[in-house]
């Protein structure tokens, strides 16, 4: 079954098995009644001679109604209700609770962006008379407009030209069916073989070496990870590599002291190469699981960005052979299409490994998702779905087109 199916099965069919479980409530809430009219047939017996009989009738019911009335009684709280509704209760594994609380947290992180993109659709098909070149065009400029991606723009709507076709789509919940298909589609193919996993080291310290540009939120993600890290039992360091912008040492410093984890730092403008040759050898000698390496967003000019990463790579390289093992890329979400610059950048800078994509509760631009997957092949290995420190969460693609296209496909 596709991502798209699922989606649909998840908020367009799941509504319809609701009707038999109701059913199925009333059917048990009936037998108690049922228990009460056989539980008087004695009584009920002489009920065709109503007119010759009616005094003894009247005796029989008062009877009727003062001995059965405690059974009544108990037959109201018959174990029946409370054992089912136990039954559907305690059964709940935690899996299953952790995994609708990761929902939750991707409805409320991509509300904006959700909001924004079935807007912008839905505007779309209000002003739509028919499915011809003019509705493609403006298709196009929509997604773009949505953060898609110009090659993810062009690629839904000539996909989409032969589909509507296809299906006969005319009415409006049809075409908007047809286009939240093909974009899913789209992303699940694009990253069929995307390994979204974070990687660490079999044996020694693990280390993560963040790149990004100056206030995208690379410090504060380290900060939420060490914390993470540290609340599952883990030994983590933090390297303050970024050096030459003002303050940022003492941010991580902060950071350090806030989710209690120790920081290895040298006074502004020292050697970043320097300053990781310390905590790599520290990580070593002292037996930490991890270690979370800040660097400059910003130098010079690229030829000095690119030096100063490449020297930093191989220090840790020299000392741990097969580290970093993950080069995290943080882009602001907010940022939109300028996001996707900054990643063809640094791809020409280092070797990354992956995106870490802040902010994306406070944009409508959710599809810069898609774009990332079907422009750059780079996998989105975590996200900022909030300012808390919990937050910060392992990518999940399904949960993410769930949040993202909900709405969309909750309304047929």
């Amino acid at each position: 079954m596709g991502l798209f199916d699922k989606l649909k099965r998840a908020f367009g069919g799941g509504q319809v098995e609701v009707k038999p479980e109701s059913e199925e409530k009333v059917a048990t809430e009936n037998p108690a009644p049922q228990a009460e009219v056989e539980s008087t047939p004695a009584a009920v017996e002489p009920a065709p001679e109503e007119k010759t009989k009616a005094g003894q009738a009247e005796v029989n019911q008062e009877s009727v109604e003062t001995e059965p009335e405690p059974e009544v009684e108990v037959a109201a709280p018959i174990p029946v209700q409370p054992a089912e509704v136990e039954e559907k209760v305690a059964p709940k594994p935690a899996k299953e609770v952790a995994a609708n609380e990761e929902t939750k947290r991707y409805e409320r992180g991509l509300a904006k962006s959700r909001k924004g993109f079935g807007a912008k659709i839905n505007a779309l098909l209000a002003n739509f008379r028919s499915v011809d070149e003019d509705f493609f065009e403006e298709l196009e400029e929509t997604l773009i407009e949505a953060d898609v991606g110009f090659e993810t723009a062009m690629k839904i709507s000539d996909q989409l030209r032969d589909e509507v076709k296809f299906q006969n789509a005319k009415k409006k919940a049809d075409v908007s069916d047809v286009i939240v298909e093909k974009l899913v589609d789209l992303y699940e193919a694009e990253g069929e073989n995307e390994d979204n996993q974070l990687h660490f080291a079999t044996q020694g310290p693990t280390v993560f070496l963040f790149v990004g540009v100056n206030g995208v939120g690379k410090t504060t993600t380290i900060g939420k990870l060490a914390h993470r890290y540290q609340a599952a039992g883990k030994k983590v360091l933090m390297a303050a590599a970024d050096t030459f912008r003002a303050g940022a040492i003492e941010q991580l410093v902060e950071w350090g002291k806030r989710v209690d984890v120790e920081v290895v730092r040298k006074p502004e403008k020292s050697d970043p190469a320097a300053v990781v040759f310390e905590a790599v050898r520290k990580a070593k000698e002292e037996d930490y699981d991890l270690l979370l390496v800040d660097t400059a967003g910003r130098l010079q000019n690229k030829v000095n960005l690119m030096n100063e990463l490449e020297k930093i790579q191989r220090v840790i390289t020299r000392e741990i052979p097969d580290a970093p093992h993950e080069v995290l890329l943080a882009l602001d979400a907010t940022t939109g299409q300028n996001a996707l610059t900054q990643a063809k950048q640094f791809g020409e800078v280092t070797k990354v490994s992956g995106i870490v994509l802040t902010k994306l509760d406070g944009t409508a631009r959710g599809g810069i998702v898609l774009a990332i997957r079907n422009e750059l092949h780079l996998p989105v290995k975590l996200v900022g779905l909030g300012e808390q420190m919990d937050d910060l969460r392992d990518f999940n693609p399904e949960e993410f087109v769930y949040g993202l296209f909900k709405d969309l496909i909750a309304q047929r």
